[in-house]
């Protein structure tokens, strides 16, 4: 996955913002996690290459990024993980019980999303949901 197949850098100058060097660097960083990708990941890559810039500076950064719709987040077993927003969303299957994730297709979550518009008025954020159950090894192994 990568964020050079988009111009991000014209987007955001469109709605008003700046695109630092820093900024740059850490959405570089994200890409390079090529997916899901742990904050320390994310921070170590942009501490080798530019060791002053801080924690805050990075978490302020992926903050501003998930706002922007450039950057998505999850959390995934517990833990915060960040990869480039892509045209084409998807979603998550994580089972409680192994940690197993899978991949769900954005068609599934379509219909819902169009049900809760139309029915409640509700415009639902359903670009990057994790949904959390049991894989079919766990079911077999608590009935």
């Amino acid at each position: 996955m990568s964020h050079y197949l988009t111009d991000y850098e014209t987007m955001l100058h469109q709605r008003g913002f700046r695109v630092t060097h820093q900024r740059r660097m850490i959405l570089d960083a994200v890409c390079e996690g090529d997916g899901h990708t742990t904050f320390d990941a994310i921070y170590a890559r942009v501490q080798a290459r530019c060791p002053t810039v801080s924690q805050a500076t990075v978490y302020r950064a992926l903050h501003f990024f998930v706002k922007m719709h450039l950057v998505v987040s999850a959390d995934i077993n517990g833990e915060q993980v960040y990869e480039i927003a892509t045209s084409r969303h998807h979603h998550h299957l994580i089972c409680r019980g192994c940690g197993w994730v899978g991949n769900l297709d954005d068609a599934h979550l379509r219909d819902l999303s169009a049900h809760l518009l139309r029915e409640h008025g509700f415009r639902a954020d359903v670009d990057h949901l994790v949904i959390t159950g049991l894989c079919p090894e766990c079911q077999a192994t608590t009935e």
